[in-house]
């Protein structure tokens, strides 16, 4: 398991169907180590703090996995790590084996799974297609939320560690389905 790419993003105004909307769903890899704290990642901001961010959503978790079925799905959309707004692309964590409260270590930070992603309209002005909220739940491929356990340092290419599971637990697969 392996930390990709480190994504951030500020908010920024786009014009979304005839009126001005505030969205940090534009992020952008960096490279060398960045400080993580309790609510995000450095250079990080979240536009709408009641539905994205806080202490339980300081950090979205994207399988770079999955992007291979969405350059199937949107043939032609450039797809560079981060487009799905996500801070950490990564590999070997999947919404089937991820459980709800895993702890993870990564670099010098701590971090518990707290929930799956559930889009929100911004990701269809990310993509510029309305049915991509649609699309995005039936791939069953939502990805996951972080909340921050202990602050620290991480960089791209760092390796994942699960450091505890509770065995009960559900996975991130089937919290969204649900």
């Amino acid at each position: 398991m392996q930390a990709i790419s480190i994504n951030v993003g500020l908010p920024r105004e786009v014009e979304w169907r005839d009126e001005i909307v505030r969205t940090s769903i534009f992020k952008a890899p960096v490279s060398g180590r960045v400080r993580v704290d309790r609510l995000n990642i450095e250079g990080d901001r979240q536009s709408d703090l009641t539905v994205h961010g806080g202490i339980n959503k300081a950090v979205y978790v994207y399988p770079s996995e999955h992007y291979e079925f969405w350059r199937n799905e949107l043939p032609g959309f450039e797809l560079p790590w981060g487009a799905f707004g996500e801070n950490l692309t990564t590999s070997g964590l999947s919404e089937e084996e991820v459980h709800l409260g895993d702890r993870y270590g990564i670099g010098s930070a701590e971090f518990v799974v707290t929930q799956p992603r559930m889009p929100c309209f911004k990701l269809t002005i990310r993509f510029g297609r309305l049915d991509m909220i649609k699309r995005f739940y039936r791939s069953g491929r939502s990805g996951f939320y972080f909340a921050v356990a202990k602050e620290g340092e991480i960089e791209a290419g760092d390796a994942i560690s699960l450091l505890s599971r509770d065995p009960d637990a559900i996975t991130i697969a089937e919290a969204f389905a649900s």
